[in-house]
């Protein structure tokens, strides 16, 4: 595995996006999973802004299966140029419970979702046929969300411990739902990888929102392992599952 750093532009003129790739050592052109970062916890700490995220662990399961991963860096997160403007409050106390501040925070993750694929759409490195998306909390919402939003590219979406808001905010109740319910018209199978003590995201929450999205016509698992947030880190408690899924997404390209 060789890790590759290296901006490419955004929808703002003066701000660019980080990103980090890990290859596998053959050559290319690989199937290819863009792999997206969560928040800041409560978005008050602004030293957390500027900490490049590509977890190791999940490069290197995707690598050893001969997947190319891309970990984007958002505006104003890591390196990547511009300011955060994922919903956080006016008043500098972090993220906003505000229903509008908040999706209007999703609409501009979108925006850079935006740009990683226009830059991935132009790599012959990249398996254009076998593209996935994937993240954790924000990241995980954002992944299945933005493969609705984007029908007919990608082949599958993977959620760790996803949500927009956490249950610090009533709002939650309203957000994660209608935010999960955008990855409905993507038509492609999902996996959901929930902790049953995540401290953000009560787990029968988690469950109504995975039932909401099969309801209105998504298609998905829904795993429930004994783990909190970090649940990520813990690939004993993830790993058969998802070894499940990415051989079935390899079925269905061979069919």
């Amino acid at each position: 595995m060789k890790f590759e750093k290296f901006f490419i532009p955004s929808s703002e003129a003066d701000a660019r996006l980080e990103i980090v790739a890990a290859e596998p050592q053959h050559e290319g052109p690989y199937p290819t999973i863009i792999f997206n970062h969560g928040s800041t916890g409560r978005g008050h700490n602004k030293t957390l802004y500027s900490r490049t995220v590509c977890p190791a662990i999940v490069a290197s399961y995707f690598t050893e299966r001969g997947w190319m991963t891309i970990f984007p860096q958002r505006r104003g997160r890591g390196k990547s140029g511009g300011s955060y403007g994922e919903g956080l409050a006016s008043d500098g106390s972090g993220y906003s419970c505000n229903v509008e501040i908040t999706i209007a925070g999703f609409e501009r993750a979108v925006e850079d979702m935006d740009a990683v694929v226009r830059h991935l759409r132009e790599r012959p490195d990249v398996d254009q046929g076998r593209l996935t998306i994937g993240g954790v909390s924000r990241g995980g919402i954002l992944s299945i969300a933005y493969a609705g939003m984007r029908p007919a590219t990608f082949q599958g979406a993977i959620n760790f411990n996803g949500g927009w808001l956490g249950r610090a905010c009533a709002t939650h109740e309203i957000v994660n739902p209608l935010i999960f319910e955008r990855g409905t018209p993507s038509g492609i199978p999902t996996l959901w990888l929930h902790g049953i003590y995540d401290q953000y995201y009560r787990i029968e929450h988690c469950r109504e929102n995975f039932e909401r999205f099969l309801s209105a016509g998504g298609q998905g698992t829904f795993i429930a392992a004994p783990m909190g947030h970090a649940l990520m880190f813990k690939p004993a408690l993830w790993k058969d599952h998802l070894d499940q899924y990415m051989d079935g997404l390899s079925m269905s390209q061979k069919s």
